[in-house]
């Protein structure tokens, strides 16, 4: 029997599900257009019909992880604290979201930085959308006097920094087997980030 042919969306979609499998049990080595094809059933033509070459599939999956971020995110419940929904998106939000998708967390926030230019311009609307779901709940913080004399972007630099550096820990410690219940570390170290903002001026450093 011959493999099953494709097409549309349907199979686009089944394509980065399995690429998304692929790399994240065997790594980026491991994706290729042929084993992505194989994983579904379908044919190395169907894998460039439906989204291109190796970079086509990785930009896919950043397009898809940005915006699964972005969903999650913007899901939480809104309430009158603006510092406590920030929190919020960063545990119940961005937390939830990389222990559910590391091989999305990688190709978003890691494996973008060596990617190919072309393939970084590809991720830019996506990126953007994420990004200004965070933007959005740190101007929030701001109209309330929670970030001191930051600007909106340099508060958001650094809490989206602290969520990556805590985020690549909780999976480093998952690939380990010994990952304990990060919630309240990552509460307690964004809590301690905006306590400081809130008692500090900030500064810009020089250009």
């Amino acid at each position: 029997m011959g493999r099953k042919r494709v097409h549309g969306e349907e199979t686009a979609e089944a394509l980065l599900d399995a690429a998304e499998r692929i790399l994240e049990a065997e790594g980026l080595e491991a994706l290729t257009v042929r084993r992505v094809a194989e994983e579904v059933g379908t044919t190395t033509r169907a894998v460039y019909t439906s989204l291109g070459s190796k970079d086509a599939l990785i930009t896919g999956l950043g397009v898809r992880g940005f915006a699964l971020l972005a969903a999650e995110v913007a899901a939480l419940p809104t309430t009158d604290d603006p510092a406590a929904d920030l929190i919020a998106a960063a545990v119940s939000g961005f937390r939830n979201w990389a222990l559910a998708h590391p091989a999305l967390f990688q190709v978003t926030f890691q494996q973008r930085a060596t990617a190919s230019p072309e393939v970084r311009l590809r991720f830019e609307p996506a990126r953007k959308e994420a990004l200004e779901v965070l933007l959005g709940l740190i101007r929030r913080l701001h109209g309330a006097g929670g970030i001191g004399g930051r600007t909106v972007q340099e508060a958001a630099w650094q809490f989206s920094s602290l969520c990556e550096g805590l985020a690549a820990m909780d999976l480093r410690l998952a690939t380990s087997g010994s990952q304990p219940d990060s919630a309240p570390i990552w509460t307690d170290a964004l809590s301690a980030l905006i306590a400081g903002w809130q008692r500090t001026s900030g500064s810009t450093p020089a250009v």
